[in-house]
């Protein structure tokens, strides 16, 4: 006969139950928590691609306004939509290009001294066909601006 009395198995029945469902709450809170963190670096990195292909629209609006200017002998205003089998596909460009007049030189003329700033607006949902207007309040809009003096 044993010295030790062993526990009766009644008394501690349930034990293990409790301990199971605790374990399961806990890896199911870190489970759902896991994945809350996940989805969110991934609309993260998908804004930050997003933000990199407005920028590079914006670039391409000021690089055409400078084309009107410097070569055409025109202010380009205007918006227009980036050809459709490119990676910008969905932006729309806006172009702003207006006169900051110069002081006069000797001789009197006006326009010698001129410069010009030009502002280009890329956004992945215009309003009326324009950025710039007002901002969406989608988590997926995306904008930027661009602005160069000659």
């Amino acid at each position: 006969m044993s010295r030790f009395p062993l526990p009766h198995p009644r008394r501690s029945a349930g034990v293990g139950l409790v301990t199971a469902i605790f374990l399961l709450v806990v890896l199911a809170g870190l489970g759902v928590a896991a994945v809350t963190i996940f989805n969110a670096q991934q609309a993260g990195a998908s804004n930050d691609f997003e933000g990199a292909k407005a920028y590079q629209a914006a670039r391409a609006g000021i690089e055409w306004g400078l084309y009107e200017r410097l070569r055409a002998g025109r202010c380009g205003d205007g918006s227009f939509a980036l050809p459709p089998d490119s990676v910008l596909a969905n932006f729309t460009v806006s172009v702003h290009c207006e006169a900051i007049a110069g002081p006069v030189t000797e001789d009197g003329d006006e326009d010698a001294l001129t410069r010009w700033r030009i502002k280009a607006t890329a956004c992945n949902q215009p309003v009326d066909d324009q950025c710039g207007k007002q901002a969406s309040n989608s988590p997926d809009f995306v904008q930027r601006r661009l602005e160069v003096e000659i």
